[in-house]
């Protein structure tokens, strides 16, 4: 009996001890089904509109990141920030050099750099990089790409970047501005070729001078010999325009021309962008030629 009266006792305290332990009105007991899900762990992805006091790279560690504001010094700002997508998002690596997914980021950069200036950015002392995320970044999911500007001290090969203060935003809707390319004083070394090109304001003397931005296509990137005549060609085209000249056979005895395309790098990612110069060897101008036709750019009969 006494078995018996004790298990009913502990029956007793366990449907008590159940019962106090009961969810209190309005509630289920579960403790999961009204919470909401952690979203996914999300990387770093760089804003746009933004500056960075270091120098450019074509690769963005993020322990490098040093972002300022655009009028403090600078040497490269992000003007836009575009995502990968498709086949080249699903790569175990960024996009190689010459790629499509790298052609198609640089593609995507030239237009938003031309939006964000205001014009082409090759008719001034500008340079476009695009900057991909690092290998382990790329890794641990980050997709992004940035477009990066940057002011140079010339159009030379040897040009530095400038530390420059002020965004490059609607930079040249102004037709003075200073970044523009206008007139040098071509100087060349003892074998002929150009040695430097420093810049010149078109009413100081003079010998050459910016036409405008040829696009040679699927041409490849010039090595030398036969490679360049295509680019002279389609440079001549935009001088005879330019000086209201007809693009005959004696636009040669006119002018020389220098076509000067962006570097191996960028040629193999898409700018086909070709900075054209006519350039009178041997002249003291101190005059704009545009439009200035035959009185401008006669024909040099010796």
């Amino acid at each position: 009996m006494r078995r018996t009266g004790a298990a009913a006792v502990a029956a007793v305290l366990t449907a008590a001890l159940m019962t106090g332990c009961g969810a209190p009105g309005g509630v289920d007991g579960d403790l999961t089904d009204n919470w909401p899900a952690v979203a996914a762990p999300t990387g770093f992805v760089p804003p746009a509109d933004t500056c960075h006091a270091a120098a450019f790279s074509d690769v963005g560690f993020r322990d490098a990141y040093e972002q300022v504001d655009c009028d403090e010094p600078h040497r490269t700002e992000t003007v836009a920030v575009g995502t990968f997508t498709g086949a080249p998002a699903t790569a175990a690596a960024p996009p190689a050099q010459g790629s499509p997914g790298a052609k198609a980021a640089y593609t995507d950069c030239d237009a938003k750099a031309v939006a964000h200036v205001g014009g082409d950015w090759r008719t001034a002392r500008l340079w476009l990089g695009v900057v991909q995320p690092s290998p382990a970044a790329w890794t641990g999911g980050a997709r992004w790409y940035r477009c990066d500007l940057v002011e140079v001290s010339s159009i030379e090969d040897d040009g530095d970047l400038v530390n420059r203060t002020g965004t490059l935003r609607s930079a040249l809707t102004d037709q003075a501005s200073p970044l523009r390319l206008t007139c040098y004083a071509v100087q060349l070394d003892a074998a002929g070729a150009i040695d430097t090109m420093p810049a010149r304001s078109c009413t100081t003397s003079h010998n050459a001078e910016f036409v405008g931005v040829w696009k040679a296509g699927e041409l490849p990137y010039p090595t030398g010999g036969t490679q360049w005549a295509p680019f002279h060609a389609g440079c001549r085209g935009l001088i005879a325009a330019y000086a209201g000249v007809p693009n005959d056979k004696n636009l040669e005895f006119r002018t020389g021309v220098v076509s000067l395309p962006g570097g191996e790098d960028v040629w193999a990612d898409g700018d086909r962008g070709v900075r054209c110069y006519l350039w009178v060897a041997g002249a003291d101008l101190t005059a704009s030629v545009k439009g200035g036709g035959d009185k401008a750019l006669p024909i040099q009969y010796e």
